[in-house]
């Protein structure tokens, strides 16, 4: 008898961040099988081209669509703003057809943003490729126009965060260098599109008051994506249900076990890829 071929969700992230996506999805959808892919050889993306963004994704989806995965979230704002479109609209379709599927983070966070009446003047901090892409600008102005969206760029802060210095003073002076031009612009809601972000949350909060809705994608994204399944049920018949996740990393497996207690909340072992 053949053996039943275990299908998984498939999460892509530029390094370890995306593990914070995994974790929430892994809350609410604890049910599945899932393949984690990071890329810490190539990480940081922040200050990567398009092009060298788009060929990563790629070789990233053609990695995990070889470990059976049916269905891909790219779990990284930056691969999402850079190579999401150009994966959905040509690569996908002539290399997989129509079976497989690739998910992003942008439009799911926008989505909730533009839901909420009280959110007029939004900021988005972000790392310098996310904010040159405009992704958030051109895709936010399709589902809610009059919603007026700031930007800036935060390329410091993936270092400090991988280096353990939330709550730093340093951590605190730079964050303030980055929100205040913001803070200016009058914004009531600020999303942190970088999802490193969310381990310095409660600092971000402290700086720009309660007077701000701060916006972490971890918990909307596992909801979005348990809302896709709803509406795609054939897919999610095919889903294994095993309760299991295997990682990978394109780097240092030492590397990404001692990041992974800070994004995925203990330490993980991950086999190295070759892409």
């Amino acid at each position: 008898m053949k053996k039943k071929r275990i299908k998984s969700i498939g999460v892509f992230d530029s390094g370890v961040g995306g593990l914070t996506i995994l974790k929430s999805v892994m809350k609410r959808l604890p049910q599945y099988t899932y393949v984690y892919l990071g890329d810490t050889a190539h990480a940081p993306y922040g200050d990567r081209s398009q092009k060298e963004v788009l060929q990563f994704a790629k070789e990233a989806i053609d990695f995990l669509f070889s470990k059976n995965c049916e269905l891909v979230l790219f779990a990284c704002n930056t691969v999402s703003a850079e190579a999401l479109r150009s994966i959905q609209t040509t690569y996908l379709h002539k290399r997989y057809g129509k079976e497989k599927r690739v998910l992003g983070v942008i439009v799911p966070t926008l989505e909730v943003v533009a839901e909420n009446q009280k959110h007029t003047r939004v900021g988005i901090i972000a790392t310098r490729a996310t904010v040159n892409s405009g992704r958030f600008l051109t895709e936010l102005k399709k589902i809610a126009p009059k919603i007026k969206i700031f930007q800036q760029a935060a390329p410091l802060l993936v270092p400090m965060i991988e280096r353990g210095e939330q709550g730093s003073v340093e951590m605190k002076k730079v964050l303030r260098q980055y929100l205040e031009p913001l803070m200016k612009k009058k914004i009531d809601t600020l999303v942190l599109g970088c999802t490193h972000y969310g381990h310095i949350e409660r600092e971000i909060k402290r700086i720009v008051g309660k007077r701000v809705k701060v916006i972490s994608e971890g918990p909307i994204i596992a909801k979005k994506l348990a809302d896709y399944l709803k509406r795609h049920a054939e897919m999610e018949r095919t889903l294994s249900k095993k309760k299991k996740v295997r990682f990978y990393t394109t780097g240092k497996t030492a590397h990404f076990k001692k990041h992974s207690t800070l994004f995925f909340g203990k330490p993980v072992s991950a086999v190295r890829a070759k892409l």
